[in-house]
């Protein structure tokens, strides 16, 4: 009679790394543990899948994912795989936007790619399913993949679905509006409370293409999650079911051996930017494909973002500048009929592989179009724009590089006098108290990664910007970053940032700035000499953190033009 194999029997291949901690005799004691986490004799023999999940209350991004872990840990499961489990952190910007703790917003970002990597690789498992909401979560989820380079999918909790105030959709950024129009006095303190109370309905990333849906999207053009994953309600069957599939989809993955570095290529991450610009996407998709492409070794460079958005329009007319939800675009649906159409127009590229196991191409094969007369994905015969609305800016003010965000409706050049701030809170005070006037550049600093420490978001001053009705009449350039909801003429990821002695460090109120582009051009209008006269005099501030993470942040991040990494 054949001996009936026992946990101590040797592991198939599929246990490239859970066999180093489930094989043999002496690995009792680690049997033993997995026991009382629900593992059974056959569990063993089986490859150990992590489910990494992001849940958690601190943010309605995040609150249903737990939910969504336990579908995923099931597919898996079924598929033959075991599943086990995990959680890391998030942080919510809409909550801690425009008070000290956005500093650690970008800093998540890296706690989640490390803390993914130390639970996967210090359990040894051989596959791994990731599921992020909140904007840094997704890249942090990226960055943790690339490193480990363990068979891998990324699942995306889902888009929120709209709130309403009479009658209008609205969302988060309708609220940082609000305090604007209510500081000017168009909005009273009622209406105000009554667009605070209505624009977060339930479970669900922020609802236009800010960060958290571009990301999603440009994941899913990478090739790291499954087919029209990006384009799901956080509250829906489909949204399930998209779990479900990624926990077998990665269990088909171990038993193809196929990684993350087979499909996070250089043409996968051009493909993710050529969707990232027809989409209107977040200004914050450079930084984190940046650091997601350094994570996994491809040479891709902050002018690439110009190269490939040269030839490359703007599709879709969604918010923040345009005006539809990401819900609505779930409806004619999401990206793949999008991707099919750039696919055909030579802008993608086909023979890339994903994770279905398939490559693009074959993974588009059977997608058809959008619904006709939709009006929310332009044809390419009729853009919205007919190049990039993100522009990569150089000149005395960003020698290293500066990210606009231009969708075409602020014009394309705008020259004015600075207001220099030294902070977030200094601009957002002189903005709603009248301060800033028609014809400003205000200029935000020492708020870069090093500087910051952080690279907050300047949603709060932008925002208020718009809600003051000044967003055609001045412009905002940083050394910091902007939210997804951010519009208008602003300038952001200023390099070298102030802290490194960059230019912005020295500018002066009532400076004239410059801002063009066409060229692709932002400077300061004085003279090399007296830049070199300025400079000379500046001294370096302390920093403003001694201990801690953001003290650590800051000693080892690296430029925004770099993608703001701690891993070099």
């Amino acid at each position: 009679m054949k001996k009936k194999p026992d946990s101590t029997t040797k592991p198939v291949t599929l246990q490239k790394f859970s066999s180093l901690v489930v094989e043999g005799a002496d690995k009792a004691p680690n049997r033993s543990m997995l026991r009382a986490v629900g593992f059974k004799d056959r569990d063993f023999r089986k490859p150990i899948v992590g489910i990494a999940s992001t849940w958690s209350m601190v943010t309605p991004c995040n609150m249903h994912i737990d939910k969504l872990a336990e579908q995923a840990g099931a597919g898996a499961d079924k598929a033959g795989g075991k599943s086990i489990i995990f959680n890391t952190i998030t942080n919510s910007d809409g909550i801690s936007m425009g008070t000290p703790g956005m500093r650690y917003s970008l800093v998540s970002r890296e706690v989640i790619a490390d803390s993914i990597e130390t639970v996967t690789a210090g359990e040894g498992f051989d596959g791994l399913v990731a599921i992020g909401g909140c904007d840094k979560n997704m890249p942090g989820c990226l960055i943790a993949m690339s490193r480990l380079n363990r068979p891998s999918v990324f699942v995306y909790g889902g888009t929120i679905m709209p709130g309403n105030y009479n009658g209008q959709d609205i969302d988060v950024v309708s609220v940082f509006e609000a305090v604007g129009a209510h500081a000017n006095k168009d909005i009273s303190d009622r209406q105000l409370k009554q667009i605070e109370s209505n624009a977060i309905p339930g479970p669900g990333s922020c609802g236009g293409m800010y960060t958290a849906n571009t990301m999603a999207s440009a994941i899913e053009a990478l090739g790291m999650s499954l087919p029209n994953s990006s384009a799901q309600a956080a509250i829906s069957r489909d949204k399930i079911k998209d779990c479900q599939d990624a926990g077998a989809a990665v269990v088909n993955l171990i038993k193809k051996g196929i990684r993350p570095s087979d499909i996070m290529t250089k043409k996968a991450f051009e493909n993710a930017i050529v969707v990232l610009v027809t989409l209107g996407g977040s200004t914050n998709a450079v930084l984190h494909l940046l650091a997601m492409a350094n994570a996994m070794n491809v040479k891709l460079k902050i002018d690439d973002f110009t190269r490939i958005g040269k030839k490359t329009p703007v599709l879709a007319d969604l918010k923040p500048s345009g005006k539809y939800m990401m819900a609505d675009f779930c409806k004619i649906g999401g990206i793949l009929p999008l991707m099919k159409t750039l696919l055909k127009a030579g802008l993608l590229h086909g023979d890339c592989l994903t994770v279905t196991g398939k490559t693009l191409k074959e993974n588009l094969s059977g997608v058809g179009s959008y619904p006709k007369g939709q009006d929310i994905v332009r044809s390419l015969k009729k853009p919205i724009k007919k190049d990039s609305h993100i522009v990569i800016l150089r000149g005395n003010l960003a020698s290293e590089g500066a990210v606009a965000k231009i969708s075409g409706h602020e014009g394309l050049s705008f020259t004015g006098k600075a207001i220099v701030f030294n902070s977030e809170e200094e601009s957002l005070k002189a903005i709603l108290n009248g301060k800033v006037k028609k014809g400003h550049v205000i200029v935000i600093r020492n708020e870069g990664p090093r500087g910051g420490p952080g690279m907050r978001e300047m949603l709060a001053p932008t925002s208020a910007i718009m809600g003051k009705g000044l967003g055609n009449d001045v412009a905002l350039i940083t050394d910091g970053r902007f939210s997804g909801g951010t519009h208008g003429f602003v300038v952001g990821h200023i390099t070298p940032e102030a802290v490194d002695g960059g230019v912005i460090a020295i500018v002066k109120n009532g400076d004239v700035i410059t801002i063009d582009a066409k060229k692709r051009e932002i400077n300061l209008e004085i003279t090399k000499a007296e830049i070199k006269k300025r400079l000379s005099s500046w001294k370096k501030p302390a920093p403003k953190e001694k201990r801690g993470v953001l003290a650590k942040y800051a000693k080892l991040v690296s430029s925004a033009s770099e993608g703001a990494v701690t891993d070099n």
